[in-house]
C-alpha cells in the first residue's frame, strides 16, 4: 500500500476517534439540551450517528490537511541559497494597445 494511503487511513482513524470523544463530551455536558433530545426522541440515535459521522468527516479532513502541510517541515533539507526570493519564469513586457475610437 502506498505511503500516502496509509497516512490517509491513519488520519481518518484519528479524526473519527476525535469525533467520538467530541460527541461524548457534547452529550455529557448536555450542550443545547442535546443529551435530553437524543435520549428522549424516537430519532435520537439517528441524530447521534449523524453528529458523530459528520464531525468525523470534518476532523479527519482537518487532521489529514495538517499532516500533509507538516510533511515539508519533517524533511527540511533545503540546501539552495535563494533566501526565499521568487524565481521569475518570464519577464513581462508592456505593449501599447491603440483604441479604434477617438477621445470623447
Amino acid at each position: 500500500m502506498p505511503k500516502l494511503v496509509k497516512v490517509y487511513l491513519q488520519q481518518i482513524a484519528i479524526g473519527f476517534g476525535l469525533s467520538a470523544v467530541f460527541t461524548a463530551i457534547l452529550l455529557y455536558m448536555n450542550v443545547g439540551n442535546l443529551g435530553h433530545l437524543v435520549f428522549n426522541s424516537s430519532d435520537g440515535l439517528l441524530g447521534l450517528f449523524l453528529i458523530f459521522f459528520f464531525n468525523g468527516l470534518v476532523f479527519a479532513g482537518v487532521q489529514f490537511a495538517i499532516r500533509i502541510m507538516r510533511m515539508g517541515y519533517e524533511d527540511d533539507d533545503d540546501d539552495d541559497d535563494d533566501r526565499g526570493t521568487p524565481i521569475r519564469s518570464f519577464d513581462p513586457v508592456p505593449i501599447r494597445i491603440s483604441s479604434q475610437e477617438g477621445r470623447r
